[in-house]
């Protein structure tokens, strides 16, 4: 159900975003911005996730997450990023048993750490940094590409509903790739500090993300990957550079 919204709002804003393109390959030497901007920021929010335990997404469900970030222009409208996102997901199924019989039969808990790497765009439906603007804020939209490395480790009561043995597994460490697809808002504080708040989705190449994906398939799906989520508020720092002309 979150796919077909996601993918429809991916498709519009690529659209836009490849208008942007073709307009500044028209106009790049009539029309140079007259400073270079980039950011330096920290946010700090909330991570959750979507698979065999949590099948749906609960914001209830979030726990605390710490992500670094840094941005670069290169147009009026897009901006290069990259990231660093560290937090832990924890999900219940008592969470969902009134509502998932699976859940309160299985009576499983799922612990991740994550570390995330991240790179992309971001593509701003306003112009930030037109100062003739008595408040600066934007919408934006951001796309990207990441590499996670994963620490998890699934626990039940009954550990032989899962893994076919008295004991629940220990944890183990995993790596997978994601893309992930989010929408924000910043606001100008000040000439150089930026307040911002941002939800992302991260879609995952694996399902193995709560170690449930070659378990007992009475008590799981492995045919759907699994997702996890960010929320957050951030502050950043922009720093300026004059662009010569030429």
């Amino acid at each position: 159900m979150m796919l077909q919204p996601l993918r429809t709002l991916l498709i519009c804003t690529m659209v836009q975003m490849g208008s942007v393109f073709f307009a500044g390959n028209s106009f790049a030497q009539q029309r140079m911005p007259e400073r270079s901007t980039s950011e330096l920021g920290i946010s700090v929010g909330g991570i959750t996730y979507k698979g065999e335990v949590a099948p749906r997404y609960r914001f209830l469900s979030n726990r605390p997450a710490l992500m670094v970030f840094y941005k670069r222009d290169f147009s009026r409208a897009l901006s290069w990023r990259g990231s660093l996102l560290l937090g832990r997901i924890n999900a219940q199924d008592e969470q969902y048993q009134k509502k998932v019989p699976l859940a309160e039969y299985r009576k499983a808990t799922v612990n991740t750490s994550v570390l995330e790497l991240s790179g992309g765009i971001d593509y701003n439906f306003l112009d930030y940094y037109d100062f003739r603007r008595r408040t600066r804020w934007t919408p934006y939209f951001t796309v990207g590409a990441a590499a996670v490395v994963y620490n998890n480790k699934t626990t039940a009561e009954d550990p032989n509903l899962i893994y076919g043995q008295p004991d629940n597994e220990p944890y183990k460490t995993g790596f997978a790739f994601a893309v992930p697809v989010g929408a924000g808002v910043k606001y100008a504080l000040s000439h150089h500090l930026n307040l911002g708040f941002e939800f992302g989705a991260r879609a995952m190449f694996t399902d193995d993300f709560d170690n449930l994906s070659t378990k007992n398939e009475q008590v799981m799906n492995r045919h759907d990957n699994d997702w996890y989520f960010y929320n957050g508020i951030s502050i950043s720092y922009t720093f300026y550079r004059l662009n010569c002309p030429q």
